[in-house]
């Protein structure tokens, strides 16, 4: 079995922090100050609600660069990282949009994050950025020279995206546990809040046992307990949000009613 660096709990909550558009993006930047102030609120809300853990995401910086961002993209998110981390005693994972994985890596490591979040660790996908090409054996090698006790949770079939190398979810699974040696993997629905498929958590499941695999998409409070029986967490962050905008702040009260379904009996 892969030793996961500072595993998360059993049926771990894993809430977004979708940050604002970050200083160069296409779209009108907050000041940084700002933009850290948000951050930090909604990790709190979160926590105060029951999460388990937390993971922060440059979701304003649409349309996304395919897999290289600017520098500046990682010295804003380290910024904003180190800051929740002070405010919120909760794991932290860090995703750079679309497949920057080494710059998610350095945040992560500059900020003592727990795990990152890969899009694409193997394989070829077809994304609305173009052709996705996995780069595995970079983001492991650049982790060891880092010397970063960091986990690498590699998506499978990953959403707003089409596989070319191999269309069969449990196939794929097993390249990116085994050959891509990632420590979890993340199954996810076809777009941001989109439900993730029974179906497929049951294939990734059963072709990758020694593994902790987190829903990537769609889970509500409705559908939560029935996810949480295949998977070992799930990372949730339209069903939090004001009116189920995936943009809005957290809602307090969505982010407890999650909780509240994830723990009943």
């Amino acid at each position: 079995m892969c030793a996961f660096p500072r595993p998360l709990p059993p049926r771990a909550l894993i809430g977004m922090v979708h940050l604002c558009p970050l200083p160069g993006s296409p779209a009108e930047s907050p000041p940084l100050d700002e933009i850290v102030r948000l951050a930090v609120a909604d990790a709190k809300a979160l926590a105060d609600a029951g999460f388990d853990a937390l993971m922060i995401e440059n979701f304003g910086d649409a349309p996304f660069r395919a897999t290289e961002v600017d520098p500046h993209t990682v010295a804003a998110m380290t910024v904003v990282a180190r800051c929740v981390r002070r405010t919120v005693k909760l794991p932290l994972g860090v995703n750079v949009l679309r497949n920057a994985a080494r710059a998610a890596l350095a945040v992560a490591a500059a900020a003592e994050a727990a795990f990152v979040r890969v899009n694409v660790h193997v394989g070829v996908y077809a994304t609305d950025q173009g052709i996705i090409e996995g780069r595995a054996d970079e983001t492991l090698r650049y982790r060891r020279r880092l010397n970063a006790n960091v986990a690498i949770l590699a998506d499978v079939h990953v959403k707003h995206a089409l596989p070319l190398s191999n269309p069969n979810i449990a196939e794929a699974a097993e390249e990116a546990a085994y050959r891509g040696m990632a420590d979890g993997l993340i199954v996810s629905g076809t777009a941001t809040g989109k439900p993730t498929r029974l179906d497929d958590l049951r294939a990734v499941r059963q072709a990758v046992p020694d593994r902790p695999i987190y829903v990537g998409s769609g889970a509500s409070p409705a559908s939560i307990r029935q996810l949480l029986q295949l998977a070992d967490g799930a990372i949730i962050g339209t069903a939090v949000k004001q009116d189920g905008r995936t943009t809005a702040p957290v809602d307090p009260s969505r982010a407890r009613a999650v909780v509240q379904a994830a723990r009943s009996r």
